[in-house]
């Protein structure tokens, strides 16, 4: 059979250009510490590499929200702490003021600091997250959340709480509303409110009680009227008065347990004819508001055994809603240190995933190093040999014999 020189030629040629080839693609292998470079090398392996890549990415995403969350649940922890720290302060000058021998100057210069911490506590609300946003308004973080106003403040954000996603099936809160920390705290005792009507004119001041029977809560309004004869010595006895029905009179003694409707509270003190006192229950108050009637009620004059009952009575009021708005704000802070503990269990348990889809991606589509550096010699000494064979063959002719 003859072989034709062009036939030589193209046969060798395309020999080489194979082998170069294929050298080519095991060096490609292992400059990437590939197995697959292109999906034409195995279907399989690259369709269930393209969907652990892109889990993988998912994850990553997952990991770059946590650290976003985390960074904004440390700014409202913060301002949370610090707000803590205030409510604090306003019971402890709640106390203050209660002291019998302080003067009116006294109380006066306590109802100035009220007003400083007042707006501190302002600054607290109207924190802002380092980037323009404000922590507690809602969705509106591009609106103030609280502005003074006549006897407290007004919220201007919503109810919104703004959630960012973390992992496949959990989304965690970024904040809370400013309304649900600083607005809707109960009054009271958290279940009923005692207060005195401002036109007592006696010395009776009435404890904020407690609940001892949940069983037997009405949830109604109670009055009771109190009434002091003309007898000598005169007698002090009262009524209590629920949906319009008066009830019988009852003797009064000063500390003795009063039970109402699964409420027990004591009134102390000397109650004037015509006085009164309520048993409510309780309603969602801002902080504003409390300290707003708080720093009224230092300023207002204290003549004789009633205005200093009236103190006395305000004081044990809003020391109950402020200790209720102390509590409310650490419950808030408690629900944003337990997402904070969750964001570092989903980091952890995100970093095994990664680590899992690292290992899944190596598995399809990673290259056995040993391997493929004995294929690589094997094909460089494959290609070099073809190439010595082509060019002595190709110097072959019979010139050379005559």
């Amino acid at each position: 059979m003859r072989v034709s020189t062009l036939n030589l030629y193209n046969t060798s040629a395309n020999q080489l250009n194979n082998l170069q080839s294929a050298l080519a693609r095991t060096q490609m292998q292992l400059s990437t510490n590939r197995r697959v470079l292109t999906p034409a090398d195995d279907p399989v392996a690259s369709a269930r590499a393209l969907e652990v890549s892109q889990s993988q990415g998912m994850n990553e995403q997952y990991a770059t929200n946590r650290n976003s969350a985390n960074s904004s649940l440390a700014a409202v922890e913060g301002g949370l702490q610090n707000a803590g720290e205030l409510m604090q302060e306003f019971q402890r000058i709640v106390v203050d003021a209660g002291n019998g021998t302080m003067l009116p100057k006294d109380r006066e210069a306590l109802a100035v600091e009220l007003e400083g911490r007042l707006q501190d506590l302002f600054g607290v609300a109207n924190t802002t997250d380092g980037n323009g946003g404000y922590l507690f308004s809602g969705y509106k973080t591009t609106t103030v959340p609280f502005t003074s106003a006549a006897g407290g403040a007004t919220y201007q954000g919503d109810q919104g709480v703004r959630q960012l996603q973390v992992s496949d099936s959990r989304k965690i809160p970024l904040s809370a509303s400013g309304s649900a920390i600083f607005e809707a705290i109960p009054t009271g005792n958290g279940v009923f409110q005692t207060q005195a009507a401002v036109a007592n004119k006696g010395a009776g001041i009435i404890s904020t009680g407690s609940v001892v029977d949940r069983t037997a809560l009405t949830n109604k309004p109670y009055e009771l009227n109190f009434n002091v004869s003309a007898a000598t010595p005169p007698v002090t006895t009262y009524t209590v008065t629920v949906d319009g029905t008066v009830g019988p009179e009852q003797p009064y003694e000063a500390g003795k347990a009063i039970t109402l409707g699964g409420m027990s509270f004591d009134i102390k003190g000397v109650p004037a004819s015509g006085d009164k006192f309520t048993v409510a229950p309780s309603e969602k108050q801002s902080v504003f508001s409390t300290v707003t009637k708080l720093i009224a009620d230092l300023r207002a004059p204290t003549d004789g055994s009633s205005g200093k009952a009236a103190l006395t009575n305000n004081l044990n009021t809003a020391l109950n809603n402020l200790q209720q708005a102390h509590d409310n704000v650490l419950t808030v802070q408690a629900s944003v240190g337990a997402h904070m503990k969750e964001l570092d269990y989903l980091d952890s348990a995100g970093d095994d995933l990664g680590i899992q889809y690292a290992a899944t991606l190596d598995d399809l589509t990673g290259l056995d190093q040993v391997k493929a550096i004995s294929e690589f010699s094997q094909q460089q000494m494959t290609l070099q040999a073809a190439q010595m064979s082509f060019k002595t063959m190709s110097g072959l002719s019979l010139f050379n014999y005559l």
